[in-house]
């Protein structure tokens, strides 16, 4: 595939902010900034390392937009990237749940509510960085292998910025899922098979000419997508009066969000922005894909691939790439990967509902369920302030509660109709 044409002067006029160079995750070997994502050398993935010689304050970042952009001297952007056609992302509420702390015996828990992005996932974080690199890098196709909620966020970005996208997604998504990234007016393909098949057909049309141009924000985007993740710790910290939390429950579907929230902790610990304060990061697995879970469960380093069947399709992804930094993570911090079942999952989603107001979709309910079951088991501290994310909007898998919620009765329109049902 022809690679192309970068701007050099893009590369060297602050187009990509504090980004020094591209650094292999394994070996460490440093390249320039590119649409790349493996090392050359051991075939790691590559991952964005900054200069933050200059610095950055905390009234700085105060004086931001109140969009992810409020840190872009901490991203791979241009200091005037809020100004560019995007969605603006991002400063999503972060709710003291008492209700929800009361029930489960935690006295300081939070939910970070990632629900209220634009296209209601997390994922407009992530996508919105790629879409600045594939404007550096001169791509005219936005493109991604998604499990739903990334199909939907590159369509609208997409759409925003005035590109083509085409989005390609396993044929058995939620149709709340299917109906909103076709919405967008871009090509959207449904491929029969798991999402990782659709990942590698991915790889194998960015390696063909017909790919050309295309700019993949989970492949050869890669590097820059995953900082979008950061965004999560940023703001976390910020919300909670500029200090990490002491326990935090992250989903896990490729794991580079998990990954990327702890990188950027230790970013704002680094730069001075909070005190270098110790937090444990647990992931959350829905049993029916929970490769990682079962890998840190037996002790092992390496991650077994599984096949998905799990409701939490937007975490059904059975070969993570980030699966071994998840342990290594979990492992450094002190905390931990567990897994639920559906109907542990449901569950969830129903007591975040009933509990704080938010209705979460299924990976809230694999985040809210082994919260529950963490503490349960003694993993967590009740004291520590602990913080929950849910990633996305229940309205986009009402497929998985539907028949086990619904009216609480039916009845004529008459006081005596209403006083007979007991709802007096």
């Amino acid at each position: 595939m022809a690679t192309p044409t970068i701007d050099s002067a893009a590369l060297t006029s602050g187009a990509f902010g504090p980004a020094a160079a591209l650094s292999c995750r394994e070996c460490g070997e440093r390249y320039d900034l590119g649409p790349i994502f493996a090392c050359a050398f051991c075939f790691g993935p590559l991952e964005v390392a900054y200069d933050f010689s200059g610095g950055v304050t905390r009234e700085q970042i105060e004086a931001g937009p109140n969009s992810i952009w409020r840190y872009a001297p901490l991203l791979p952007v241009s200091a005037d990237v809020a100004s560019r056609p995007n969605l603006n992302p991002g400063f999503t509420k972060l709710v003291a749940a008492r209700n929800l702390g009361r029930e489960l015996g935690l006295k300081d828990l939070y939910v970070k509510d990632d629900s209220g992005n634009p296209t209601h996932s997390f994922k407009d974080r992530v996508v919105a960085i790629a879409l600045e690199a594939a404007r550096n890098f001169g791509f005219t196709t936005l493109s991604c292998s998604s499990t739903g909620n990334l199909a939907g966020a590159v369509g609208a970005a997409a759409a925003r910025a005035g590109l083509r996208s085409c989005v390609f997604i396993p044929s058995d998504l939620e149709a709340g899922k299917v109906v909103t990234a076709a919405a967008y007016g871009g090509e959207l393909v449904a491929i029969e098979g798991t999402y990782d098949e659709v990942n590698r057909f991915c790889s194998e049309l960015i390696g063909d000419p017909v790919g050309e141009g295309w700019g993949f924000v989970n492949v050869n985007l890669r590097p820059y997508y995953g900082e979008g993740s950061k965004t999560l710790a940023y703001e976390i910290a910020e919300q909670l009066g500029w200090r990490l939390p002491e326990q935090i429950v992250i989903p896990i579907a490729s794991g580079s969000q998990l990954t990327k929230i702890d990188k950027g902790f230790r970013e704002l610990i680094k730069l001075g922005l909070v005190e270098d304060a110790p937090y444990k990061i647990f992931g959350a697995q829905a049993e029916g894909c929970s490769p990682v879970s079962a890998a840190w469960k037996a002790g092992h380093d390496v991650i077994r691939p599984v096949k998905p069947d799990t409701i939490a399709k937007s975490l059904a992804i059975g070969n993570p790439a980030d699966g071994p930094y998840v342990l290594d993570v979990c492992k450094r911090t002190g905390g931990a990967v567990e897994d639920v079942d559906d109907t542990q999952v449901v569950d969830a989603i129903k007591l975040l509902a009933r509990t704080e107001g938010i209705f979460g979709e299924t990976a809230g309910g694999v985040t809210v369920g082994v919260l529950r079951k963490l503490v349960e088991t003694g993993q967590l501290d009740p004291d520590a302030t602990t913080v929950v994310l849910n990633t996305g909007d229940g309205l986009k898998t009402l497929d998985a509660i539907e028949g086990t919620t619904g009216a609480t009765a039916t009845i004529r329109p008459s006081l005596d109709a209403f006083r007979a049902a007991g709802l007096a």
